[in-house]
């Protein structure tokens, strides 16, 4: 995915521009509208109701699936296929989360806004993997894949914290139903069936569950990617990969960013919401990265990639607050109110975009700093 995810994360940034720029023209309402049409469904069947919900829901499943794969495949033979190998990003992704939820909750424990503490959690893979792959060889290729795992480990914490919090009350019939289905699917390659349209056929079955057990339907994406077996992976991977980022996420991000800019502006920005998220993301990203590798090293339970300084290293747990897909996709699921959303879309814009050029500038004139070691242990200081 690193190959092109410069030209993914070019596509989302330059479709959330077009989408805010027609949101706030005459043809605006129509377009706002547009993402809200009413998709009708055979009576007695319980489907998404809009066009937005069918992209939220559906969609991005299908996104889920394809990075659900590639956790899978990482586990088995990649980045975090040993204990050695995965505690630095996996501590690195779960200081990356709990730091900005911490700082959101500063600005907003006890407020209208605090159900939100989960947008600043996530990293958007494509855009800090696209903004990483702009500076070509001053980021060490260790640095990418520690910033691909960390980014995914992270997508899977988000998916865990929407399914455990931001879904609705749970219809036990259809979560054990969904539950059961998964089971099979897993248990499907030990029973010697070979992996066919029926893997699929049932994969969309316990989308369906999920979607009505009041847990958000993504985490049925992750569970059926699980289920596929190794030898199937990177063929899947392969074919998902450009309809899921050159169209689906393209979708996601125009039908989710049109937000209308209102004359008071600056002055809705100036609000707990937007502190919290600017705050957790710009801030709290690169603070809890750098903190658990910091406490990780010292207590020698890992080291940093060969070759990678700690300077790199901060910069790119910079590019690692650019939330983008997940955290308006959070918003969505955590707000109502569109004005809400749309402040709160605002300020993920605005920290992503102040993450992006904040992080290039710092990897690109951390590139000709020397990482430090002393007794050959990448310790700091």
């Amino acid at each position: 995915m690193v190959k092109d995810s410069r030209s993914v994360g070019i596509l989302l940034f330059a479709c959330s521009v077009l989408s805010i720029i027609i949101a706030n023209t005459p043809a605006g309402e129509n377009y706002i509208a547009f993402w809200n049409i009413a998709v009708p469904a055979p009576s007695g069947i319980h489907l998404p109701h809009s066009l937005l919900h069918w992209i939220n829901d559906g969609l991005m499943a299908a996104f889920f699936f394809l990075v659900g794969m590639e956790i899978k495949r990482e586990l088995l033979i990649g980045e975090l296929s040993s204990l050695k190998k995965s505690l630095l990003p996996l501590f690195a992704a779960i200081g990356g989360m709990l730091a900005p939820a911490a700082i959101y909750l500063l600005f907003n424990r006890h407020t209208a806004f605090q159900h939100g503490w989960g947008i600043p959690m996530a990293t958007d893979i494509a855009f800090s993997l696209g903004i990483a792959s702009m500076l070509g060889k001053k980021v060490p290729a260790a640095l990418k894949t520690f910033l691909m795992a960390l980014a995914i480990i992270d997508d899977l914490g988000a998916i865990l914290v929407i399914a455990l919090f931001y879904g609705g009350a749970v219809q036990w019939l259809y979560l054990l139903s969904g539950i059961g289905i998964a089971v099979v699917l897993f248990l499907l390659p030990r029973l010697k069936i070979k992996f066919g349209w029926w893997n699929f056929a049932l994969g969309i079955l316990l989308w369906y569950c999920f979607f009505n057990s009041g847990i958000h339907a993504t985490i049925a994406g992750v569970l059926f990617a699980l289920t596929i077996p190794l030898q199937h992976l990177e063929k899947l991977e392969h074919l998902l990969h450009v309809p899921v980022y050159f169209v689906m996420l393209p979708i996601f991000a125009l039908a989710n960013t049109a937000i209308v800019i209102p004359p008071e502006f600056i002055a809705a920005l100036n609000s707990s919401l937007n502190y919290g998220i600017i705050g957790g993301l710009f801030i709290g990203k690169p603070l809890g990265i750098i903190t658990a590798c910091w406490v990780l090293v010292k207590l020698k339970w890992g080291e940093l990639p060969r070759g990678v300084s700690w300077t790199q290293l901060a910069g790119i747990g910079i590019l690692a607050g650019i939330g983008f897909t997940m955290s308006v996709f959070i918003t969505m699921l955590a707000f109502e109110d569109t004005a809400t959303q749309d402040i709160a879309k605002s300020g993920v814009l605005i920290a992503s975009v102040m993450a992006m050029i904040a992080g290039y500038v710092w990897l690109y004139l951390a590139a000709g700093k020397k990482p430090v070691r002393s007794n050959k242990k990448n310790i700091p200081g």
